[in-house]
């Protein structure tokens, strides 16, 4: 992509994701992470109406008069964004591709998370770790990560959720909030969701696409896995072709439900041809509701 539509590109998500944190998502999304404790800020006076339990009792005694403690919520958070860049991301049949909806997705919580000083940082995996972003602040960083998503092409064509899980525990050694954002069309990552989940809060972005929960009666087609490169030929106009498919879909969705619930992890259901503003907010409200 030549380095002028590049730039454009990355302008058109900043005014668009930016505008929607501001507008939707920034305090939605404080609400829904909390920070580690709270801290002492200042003193004040005593005013009618303030908890007694606040009083400094030292700086009332020199004064001689009453004064209580402000306390501040401790906001920084460190916030990663695990990505799929397998080839499987490069699907879509309506709106836009599972990639373009991740692009939007991620700068959404990274404008989120640094309008409330929290760092955010991400790992790129297909069937390997790809890049790693160090968690930082700031509206440069914001816009390196956008370029980086809408340009990186990964090494390797497969998926493996369990080796990202690992790499992430190994690099980030703090709790922190981690947003897996994937098809999930992976096979065994349960035990490794289980784990990090005990030692960080995380969060499962399912992106899917309405061609893969059914398959359409158009005849012969060629069919390719974007991932192995293998081809068939399949006769879509058969109706226990499609039955069978659609079992199989139905059945994923249970594992993958009961797979998340075993783990412990909140899920984000996103399909390509419909907005992520009403699936992110009511997540954030769920989450919200909790604490």
């Amino acid at each position: 992509m030549e380095t002028t539509e590049l730039l454009k590109n990355v302008r058109k998500i900043e005014i668009k994701t930016r505008g929607l944190t501001n507008q939707i998502f920034s305090g939605e999304y404080h609400s829904a992470f909390k920070g580690r404790g709270m801290a002492f800020s200042e003193v004040r006076e005593y005013q009618p109406g303030d908890d007694i339990r606040t009083i400094d009792w030292n700086v009332t005694a020199r004064f001689s008069h009453p004064y209580v403690k402000i306390f501040e919520e401790e906001r920084e958070l460190t916030v990663m964004l695990l990505v799929d860049v397998s080839n499987s991301e490069q699907f879509g049949t309506r709106r836009q591709f599972k990639k373009d909806l991740v692009t939007e997705l991620c700068a959404v919580l990274a404008f989120s998370a640094i309008q409330n000083n929290d760092k955010i940082g991400v790992i790129f995996f297909s069937d390997q770790v790809e890049k790693f972003v160090p968690p930082k602040k700031g509206r440069s960083h914001i816009l390196r990560i956008i370029r980086e998503l809408i340009e990186f092409r990964p090494e390797h064509k497969g998926s493996d959720i369990t080796v990202a899980l690992q790499y992430f525990a190994n690099v980030i050694k703090k709790r922190s909030i981690a947003f897996v954002i994937s098809d999930f069309l992976a096979p065994r990552f349960e035990e490794a969701l289980k784990i990090s989940n005990k030692k960080h809060d995380v969060v499962a972005v399912r992106i899917y696409d309405a061609r893969e929960a059914e398959i359409p009666a158009v005849g012969l087609v060629q069919l390719r896995d974007a991932e192995t490169g293998a081809t068939r030929w399949v006769d879509t106009s058969s109706k226990r072709l499609r039955n069978d498919y659609r079992r199989w879909w139905l059945e994923h969705e249970d594992l993958l439900a009961n797979c998340f619930a075993r783990s412990g992890v909140d899920v984000i259901t996103i399909r390509t041809d419909e907005s992520y503003v009403a699936p992110l907010m009511t997540f954030f409200k769920r989450r919200e509701g909790r604490r």
